[in-house]
């Protein structure tokens, strides 16, 4: 296998890792990674709109509609006014509680993940990622000729 090959499939692999081992240290908690994730993003960026919310998790504004109204229901978030007709949210004190208790299981698993890892190892690794992700990822010229 290539090396580019098997440098993308060992990033998805630890992704796709890190995803099932966060959901089950989560699942007692009562959220999802999402959910979680979206009290994380609240906390940083207080009284955020659905759009930014969306964007920050990676879902479509519609899903994550849905998704909003579901935490307002359990009392995670709160939706507030903003300017004009804008409606921000806001993490309540029980999503608070959640997203530091998550926070705590997922520093946990992380630190568990990259544990066969020295300290300047795992610098390395997030300098060499950062690197990758600095680097625009214009669309292919094979796939813009396969436009025309």
């Amino acid at each position: 296998m290539p090396s580019l090959e098997r440098a993308a499939l060992a990033v998805k692999r630890v992704q796709h890792r890190h995803h099932r081992a966060f959901a089950d240290a989560l699942a007692d908690l009562g959220v999802s990674l999402v959910q979680w994730d979206t009290l994380r993003h609240l906390r940083e960026h207080p009284e955020a709109s659905l759009h930014e919310l969306a964007q920050l998790t990676f879902q479509t504004d519609q899903s994550f509609g849905a998704l909003a109204a579901r935490m307002v229901d359990r009392g995670l978030i709160e939706r507030v006014s903003g300017p004009g007709r804008a409606v921000r949210h806001r993490i309540t004190a029980k999503g608070e509680r959640i997203r530091k208790e998550g926070e705590r299981r997922l520093e946990d698993v992380r630190q568990r993940s990259f544990s066969g890892l020295s300290a300047a190892q795992v610098d390395e690794l997030t300098r060499l990622l950062d690197l990758v992700l600095a680097t625009p990822l214009e669309p292919s010229p094979v796939a813009r000729g396969a436009e025309r």
